[in-house]
């Protein structure tokens, strides 16, 4: 066995249904999901530079300097995706259509949570999907919050034993906004788990709001799939972690 974990995830076609196969990517993601375990506990950032937190802040990050906050990165002539600190920005790539690639800080466990990043398509196709993670347990199970370059959003979870993601807004489709800006404009996406509540938040405006009782605690992270042939990256800056 290579040293990539290859778990099966299939991507929902905006207004479609099931089709696009991706994968679960690298190895080391195991042993950060392993090291979560469960709970929640008062100093997440433990450990970090005195700059990657704050009153009240799990964590900030501008990718200021050369302070390390923790995010994991990764790039290999032999995956198809990548995550790295890169002129200021954390910078995530997927070469391959259906693939969602992440990135998490490895915090420890977290309830009650909201997380928030500016985010912008440098490359590729609009067809695509990017955003938030909370709750993330192992590279099986988390909530992930996207928006896409073409003006959708969703929100969705990962589960195991269901090889799909199960999307929990808009009754189970992507639905368009004129609230995203396209192309390679910004956007500012925040996502809130508070108990069962989920909230999806972009640039100021609320999206949607579900409930789901499935995960109480996790990491946090960023990721990135496209729906179409191409190097997509997507650079996300001003990270913030906080207490909802």
């Amino acid at each position: 066995m290579n040293n990539r974990l290859l778990g099966q995830l299939l991507a929902l076609e905006k207004g479609q249904k099931l089709r696009s196969m991706g994968k679960i990517k690298h190895w080391c993601f195991i042993i950060i999901g392993l090291a979560l375990g469960v709970g929640c506990i008062s100093n997440p950032v433990a450990g970090r530079p005195a700059g990657c937190s704050a009153d009240g802040v799990y964590l900030t990050d501008p990718f200021l300097d050369d302070q390390d906050c923790g995010w994991y990165q990764y790039e290999d002539d032999a995956l198809t995706g990548s995550a790295r600190v890169l002129d200021g920005t954390l910078q995530v790539t997927s070469r391959e259509p259906g693939q969602f690639w992440w990135s998490n800080p490895s915090l420890d466990p977290i309830d009650d949570v909201t997380v928030s990043a500016v985010a912008r398509k440098t490359n590729g196709p609009d067809d695509n999907a990017f955003g938030l993670i909370c709750r993330y347990q192992d590279p099986n199970n988390f909530y992930l919050f996207v928006i896409s370059s073409d003006g959708y959003y969703a929100i969705g979870k990962v589960e195991s034993g269901i090889n799909s993601i199960t999307y929990l807004s808009g009754e189970g489709e992507y639905q368009f906004t004129e609230t995203i800006q396209q192309g390679v404009e910004e956007n500012t996406i925040r996502a809130t788990c508070e108990g069962d509540q989920l909230t999806l938040t972009v640039n100021g405006i609320l999206l949607d709001s579900v409930e789901d009782n499935s995960f109480a605690t996790g990491d946090v992270g960023v990721g990135l799939t496209a729906f179409e042939p191409g190097t997509a990256t997507v650079e996300f800056d001003d990270i913030r972690v906080t207490v909802p």
